[in-house]
C-alpha cells in the first residue's frame, strides 16, 4: 500500500488483508537502519484478527521515498501526519527500538491520535556506541555487523529460530545492507540525541505495555524502567532467552504480549 505524506511516497504492508480505515488501526514503526519487514510475523495475526494494519517504512528507508528524518521529534510529526494520510482518527503504536521512542514522543504530543502503545526493544535513552557511529558516519560495514552481533540474543546465535528456513543475523545483514548511505547514520544519531523519553512518557495517557528481551545488549531490560515507571499503568512483558530483536526471535511471545494491549 502506497500514501502520500509530506509530498512523498510512504510504503506500507497491511498483513494480507486490505487497510480499512473503519477498523481500529495499528501503525508498526522500525528500528534504526531496518524496514516493514521485521514486523511479519506479527502484521499478519492483527490484520486477521479485526484489527487495520500498517508496517510502515520510514521516510528514505525500504521503498518510502524522501531523505532521512534527523531526530525522534520529527518522527513523531511524520507519525502523526501519516495516521491523518491514512484517514485515521487515532491508532495505536506499535514501536522497536527507534520506532519505540517514535510512539512515545508521538503520543505525548498528539495524544488524540494514539489509542496504545506497544514499546519493544526500548529503553529510556539509547546511546550509541562511538564506533557504531563513526562507521555509520563513514559507510564501513562494521556497523552492520555490530548491529547484528549485539542486537541478537546469545541463545539465537547458537540456533533454535522457531520461524523454519530464517538465518536471523544473514537477514539482518542482508537488510541493513540496503539502506541507502547516511541513513543508518542518520538514524542512530537520532537516538544517540534523544533524552526526552522520559519527560514525554509522564504525559502519556494511553494503556501501554513494554516488551522486553531478558539478554538484550542494545537496550538492557534494566534501562526500560525509568521509562515503565513514568507511563501511568504501564505493563512490562520480558521475554525469555530474547535479545533485542524479540519481534523475531520470539515472535509467539512477542504477539501475546502486544495483543492484550493493542
Amino acid at each position: 500500500m502506497k500514501l502520500t505524506v509530506n509530498g512523498e511516497t510512504v510504503f506500507a504492508t497491511t498483513g494480507g488483508v486490505a487497510f480499512d480505515a473503519a477498523r481500529p488501526a495499528v501503525v508498526f514503526l522500525h528500528g534504526a537502519g531496518f524496514d516493514r519487514t521485521i514486523w511479519r510475523l506479527q502484521t499478519r495475526w492483527f490484520a486477521h484478527h479485526g484489527r487495520s494494519v500498517l508496517a510502515i517504512d520510514f521516510p528514505a528507508h525500504g521503498w518510502s521515498s524522501g531523505e532521512p528524518l534527523g531526530s525522534i521529534a520529527a518522527m513523531a510529526d511524520w507519525t502523526a501526519a501519516l495516521i491523518d494520510a491514512a484517514g485515521l482518527k487515532s491508532a495505536a503504536l506499535v514501536g522497536h527500538s527507534m520506532g519505540a521512542l517514535v510512539a512515545v514522543e508521538t503520543a505525548a504530543r498528539f495524544p488524540d491520535k494514539v489509542r496504545a502503545l506497544g514499546l519493544c526493544g526500548v529503553a529510556a535513552e539509547m546511546p550509541v556506541h562511538p564506533e557504531m557511529l563513526a562507521s555509520a558516519k563513514d559507510g564501513t560495514l562494521k556497523v552492520q555487523e555490530l548491529m547484528t552481533f549485539w542486537g541478537i540474543g546469545n541463545a539465537l546465535h547458537k540456533g533454535g529460530m522457531v520461524s523454519p528456513g530464517l538465518w536471523l543475523r544473514r537477514e539482518s545483514l542482508a537488510v541493513l545492507a540496503r539502506n541507502r548511505p547516511g541513513v543508518i547514520h542518520a538514524d542512530l544519531a537520532a537516538c544517540n540525541a534523544y533524552k526526552d523519553a522520559v519527560a514525554r512518557a509522564a504525559a502519556v495517557a494511553c494503556p501501554t505495555v513494554l516488551v522486553l528481551g531478558d539478554g538484550d545488549l542494545m537496550t538492557p531490560a534494566v534501562k526500560a524502567k525509568p521509562l515503565a515507571g513514568a507511563i501511568a499503568g504501564a505493563h512490562t512483558v520480558t521475554i525469555a532467552n530474547s535479545g533485542h530483536f524479540m519481534l523475531v526471535e520470539r515472535p509467539d511471545e512477542t504477539l501475546e504480549a502486544l495483543r492484550r494491549c493493542v
